[in-house]
């Protein structure tokens, strides 16, 4: 029976790195998938997941006007698919997720999405709030603070070193921009912020 995944955590938890060893496991057995990411994000490149670790592949895009259900009903049509990946699947808008269930209703295919739950000022990001409303799993991708608690929340430092209070809530960056910390130390980075 198809579902809807969601795997969420904060900033470097090993996302991409999960979603291209789930994809190599379904290929490895004979089986096609697809992959798709945000045309947002290109840091890796045009059409590309990449991990820190040094691992990477191509994948379809999405932007806030592609059909989720389309795309997967095309890519359907083509041949056999496994399983949809989707990376960045924070950036999915509330329209696109409930495109990606019904594809997962009507078409039968399994669709994992992997995404952070919250930005940097602690709000959820819209393709998250509705992937924690749909999707039929959730799983949890944890990653520590440096006090070695848990991760939940990430900052965004400033070029000083200090973490951002304000700003668009999506601006691209890795390890030069975002910091991973459990929830005590991101109260104390933002100035104890209610």
């Amino acid at each position: 029976m198809a579902k809807l995944y969601f795997h969420y955590s904060t900033m470097n938890a090993g996302k991409s790195t999960l979603l291209l060893q789930a994809s190599h496991n379904y290929i490895e057995r004979g089986m096609a998938t697809m992959l798709v990411t945000s045309r947002f994000d290109d840091r890796a490149g045009v059409g590309e997941i990449a991990s820190r670790i040094g691992i990477g592949s191509q994948a379809e895009q999405f932007d806030p006007e592609t059909d989720m259900f389309a795309m997967l009903a095309a890519r359907l049509a083509s041949g056999p698919c496994a399983c949809v990946f989707i990376d960045e699947a924070q950036f999915l808008s509330e329209a696109q997720v409930w495109q990606l269930a019904r594809a997962v209703d009507d078409l039968g295919v399994p669709v994992m999405c992997y995404g952070l739950r919250v930005d940097f000022q602690g709000h959820l990001f819209p393709g998250s709030a509705a992937l924690l409303a749909l999707a039929d799993e959730m799983r949890e991708v944890r990653t520590i603070c440096h006090c070695g608690k848990k991760a939940t929340m990430v900052v965004r430092m400033g070029a000083d070193g200090r973490a951002l209070r304000d700003g668009d809530q999506v601006q691209i960056g890795g390890n030069e921009t975002y910091v991973s910390l459990c929830r005590r130390h991101w109260r104390e980075a933002m100035g104890e912020r209610i």
